[in-house]
């Protein structure tokens, strides 16, 4: 074949080549999309999106949304916000141990009710959470290994969430309005103290030295009251026994009837 028509025939491979490149890249994933140091990958038959050790100080976006396993672990994420993962409709496990997350708003795991069934938050800086932030959800719960303060909140949110087997033991008091649970299993302890019936106990005892107070304050007021114009009467009344009798006759009536 002569040099001339080899030319624009290779022209045409590599051009159809690089069409062909363009096509497979525009039908898979960008893996720019992810945040350095996350990708996808299989595991047993389940889509798993990884993200350990990311350095990540957020719940990334653009997380596929047909994943099962996420796993979060070991980053440096502070907070779970409402609705952070409520594009996530088939993730059966979320892993969110090693982080930094002292806060978990109500409604972060809105959305994974139906299917979620293991969540880890283990080793973070957990101290209190309000059970709505669990609210309805039915999955195996890890809060072991968190700096808690052990109160009636605590013990709600023990009462609301599945903890997760083995776990328990993990979830011990950090602080503690009695010094002698501090380093103690929190289910220990709630054997012997209900934290919820202390707290009703000392608001209602609250309540009742408040109300004393008050009732204290209208009684002397009221005492005072009575003793002022008792004082301010017997003063008028000397006064107009001073008084000539005439005048004096006049303005004990005109007193006695004001008082009347």
């Amino acid at each position: 074949m002569p040099a001339a028509e080899r030319v624009p025939l290779r022209s045409v491979t590599v051009w159809l080549l690089l069409q062909s490149l363009l096509l497979l890249a525009s039908c898979l994933p960008s893996a720019a999309a992810f945040p350095k140091g996350c990708y996808p990958s299989e595991e047993e038959g389940l889509k798993t999106f990884r993200c350990s050790n990311a350095r990540l100080t957020e719940v990334p976006r653009d997380i596929p949304n047909d994943t099962n396993k996420l796993f979060l672990d070991s980053n440096r994420i502070p907070f779970l916000p409402r609705d952070a993962f409520r594009d996530l409709p088939l993730l059966l496990e979320l892993d969110l141990s090693h982080n930094a997350i002292a806060s978990v708003e109500s409604g972060a795991f809105r959305g994974l009710a139906e299917h979620l069934h293991s969540l880890d938050l283990s080793s973070n800086r957990l101290v209190s959470v309000s059970k709505d932030a669990f609210s309805n959800l039915k999955a195996k719960v890890n809060l072991s290994n968190n700096p808690w303060l052990c109160d009636c909140r605590l013990q709600e949110l023990i009462r609301t969430v599945d903890l997760a087997a083995g776990s328990s033991g993990g979830i011990v008091c950090h602080s503690s309005a009695q010094e002698e649970h501090i380093g103690k299993a929190f289910l220990q302890v709630i054997a012997d103290t209900d934290f919820c019936n202390v707290y009703k106990k000392t608001t209602d005892i609250a309540m009742l030295v408040t109300m004393f107070g008050w009732f204290a304050m209208v009684i002397s007021y009221l005492v005072y009251y009575v003793r002022q114009n008792q004082e301010d009467a017997r003063r008028h009344l000397e006064y107009l026994k001073s008084l000539p009798s005439k005048q004096r006759r006049s303005e004990e009536s005109s007193t006695i009837s004001t008082v009347v």
